[in-house]
């Protein structure tokens, strides 16, 4: 995927936080994008911006950190934590 296509309002899904097996890492999340399925993909969005709004509309922003995987999963860091009802709904790339 080239640079061109990776473009703002890119939309993606919070999958989960970062975990492992005894212990979870709430200030990381795992973002899948639309159109992203390799590690090369996905090593393009690496520094991009991203915002996820919640039902009240209040916005947290955040960057994406490094790849996860091989299937073009990222990880991303906000600002603020995410609360646990960002799992399973949309971010965007600003």
């Amino acid at each position: 995927m080239s640079e061109s296509k990776v473009l703002k309002g890119h939309r993606g899904v919070v999958v989960s936080y970062r975990r492992g097996k005894h212990l979870q890492h709430t200030n990381q999340v795992i973002l899948i994008f639309d159109e992203i399925g390799s590690r090369n993909e996905a090593a393009v969005l690496i520094g991009r911006k991203i915002k996820w709004t919640s039902d009240v509309g209040k916005e947290f922003l955040g960057k994406v950190l490094a790849v996860h995987g091989n299937s073009g999963a990222v990880r991303a860091k906000f600002r603020t934590n995410l609360p646990g009802q960002a799992i399973g709904t949309p971010v965007h790339i600003v």
